[in-house]
């Protein structure tokens, strides 16, 4: 959609201040990037779901973009400008004689943008747990809903809006029909557990829109922008719902893999394991957006048909199961629990809950983050098995898989995580890694930047106790236990 006659004076003085360059256009914005600096209008333009019409509005919406962005991305967004008639300058925004406005912005290379380093490959391990930790950020950017809606009829409305805009796009009447029967049966289902997520402030005023697209490398970290600024009830929504929407974008541009970790990452950093209850019908509503806006461009066809593959998928899940992942320190729990966990369950992938990332989460800092010998009581360990065992059994309620990861030493500590399986009528496989302790100890003494805090001294401690009678599937951790965990693994969900 081209800039509105109406808008062609300041189109012209934002290329001009610019460079001279051509805007880069979406159907509400026109963006001009220069060498030093960004600047964005607003068309004014009815598109329905926004009405841009009015000055006024293009000027509130812009002050709006500021305000929500700039916490989260302090050294991208700058100002507000407005723009007079004759469009000769920029002029503070509240000046009077302004008729335009623009957001000023630092400028940032195509490259930077996540879709554009999720194309390149470029979304691997570090990059995934940095983006577990800005869904967890972005929480405490903005406050919970003082009064939030009905959830159910809110998402009922959101799965009305989004089957008609399916149809619009030209997506396949039939399936699309089928998906909106299966999304209102599993909201119908949902209802008790979203109506609960209010009670616990999960409902907040979120960033709305958050897909790879909208986020950039700043400083080598994913940073956020253009939280949708527009529609306070479109924005106002379940923290998973937001969550959900960077996960279904990852599980289709980049693997299970990416997306599951991230949800893990996410949940060991901030906690709130009952998410993923949700996540069938928010994954799929997220899937479908994608699908009906990409067959609405040119030549995206065949991206639409992905993501509405996905958007059917995620309300098939299979029924959930628990494996734990138990042994010495630097045998492999958490890297065979990483492999595992895109393997088994709903989409993107099980749960994976590491004791290392409880500890950290319980005591107030990153995963990363060193803790003292001190630390490591008794009593502390106790409450960190205890949340790994809440979290567990809560997510399996919510009918996702779980990797529980922890050394599993104690002979109780074992029953315990085998007992919330039992507890929930779930199937439980233990696996329980070994590998020569020389082996160990040099795999530990290799350690950087992770989050568990064992030293040679802690492996030779653990080693000495007795760890009593291990009925679990004993792996030899030596080499790459993948294989032989999973055929353990699948003999007993036969």
């Amino acid at each position: 959609m081209s800039i509105p006659p109406g808008q062609a004076g300041a189109a012209a003085l934002l290329s001009r201040l610019t460079g001279g360059t051509r805007p880069v256009e979406t159907h509400i914005s026109a963006v001009f990037v220069g060498p030093d600096r960004a600047l964005k209008m607003r068309k004014a333009v009815n598109l329905g779901f926004l009405d841009f019409t009015a000055p006024e509005a293009r000027r509130r919406y812009a002050e709006r973009e500021l305000a929500l962005n700039a916490p989260a991305a302090p050294t991208l967004y700058r100002a507000v400008h407005g723009i007079p008639d004759p469009a000769d300058r920029l002029v503070p925004a509240d000046d009077p004689a302004a008729v335009e406005w623009a957001v000023e912005m630092a400028p940032v290379a195509p490259g930077a943008f996540l879709d554009a380093v999720a194309a390149r490959g470029g979304i691997d391990a570090g990059m995934g747990d940095a983006l577990g930790d800005v869904a967890v950020a972005l929480r405490g950017t903005y406050p919970p809903a003082a009064a939030p809606p009905d959830p159910v009829e809110a998402f009922r409305k959101v799965l009305r809006g989004n089957a008609r805009a399916a149809l619009v796009s030209g997506l396949d009447r039939g399936r699309v029909i089928a998906w909106r029967r299966a999304a209102e049966a599993w909201l119908r289902r949902l209802a008790p557990v979203l109506r609960a997520r209010v009670a616990e402030g999960r409902v907040r005023r979120c960033h709305g829109d958050l897909h790879l697209g909208n986020l950039l490398l700043l400083d080598g970290r994913p940073t956020p922008f253009d939280a949708l600024e527009f529609d306070e009830e479109l924005a106002t929504i379940d923290t998973g719902y937001d969550l959900a929407f960077l996960l279904a974008d990852l599980l289709r541009r980049c693997g299970r893999a990416a997306a599951c970790r991230v949800l893990s990452r996410a949940i060991g950093v901030g906690g709130d394991a009952g998410l993923v209850a949700g996540l069938p019908l928010w994954l799929s509503t997220r899937a479908m957006i994608r699908a009906h806006c990409l067959a609405r461009m040119d030549g995206q066809g065949e991206g639409a048909a992905g993501f509405l593959g996905d958007a059917e998928a995620a309300l098939r899940p299979p029924p959930p199961r628990l494996i734990a992942v138990g042994g010495l320190q630097g045998t492999g729990k958490t890297v065979l629990s990483r492999a595992l966990a895109p393997l088994f369950g709903a989409l993107p992938g099980a749960l994976h809950l590491r004791t290392d990332e409880i500890r950290k989460r319980l005591a107030g800092v990153p995963p990363e983050t060193p803790l003292p010998p001190e630390a490591y009581t008794e009593a502390s360990s106790d409450a960190v098995h205890r949340a790994l065992f809440e979290d567990a059994a809560l997510a399996l309620r919510g009918g996702h898989s779980v990797i529980a990861d922890a050394a599993f030493l104690d002979p109780a500590r074992r029953a315990g995580i085998e007992a919330v399986a039992q507890e929930a009528g779930l199937p439980f496989t233990g696996l329980w890694l070994e590998a020569p302790l020389d082996l160990l100890r040099a795999r530990v003494a290799a350690r950087r930047g992770d989050a568990s805090d064992a030293t040679v001294a802690v492996l030779e401690r653990a080693a000495s106790w007795p760890h009593g009678a291990v009925s679990w599937n004993r792996i030899d951790a030596s080499g790459d236990p993948l294989a032989t965990a999973l055929a353990a693994t699948q003999a007993q969900s036969c």
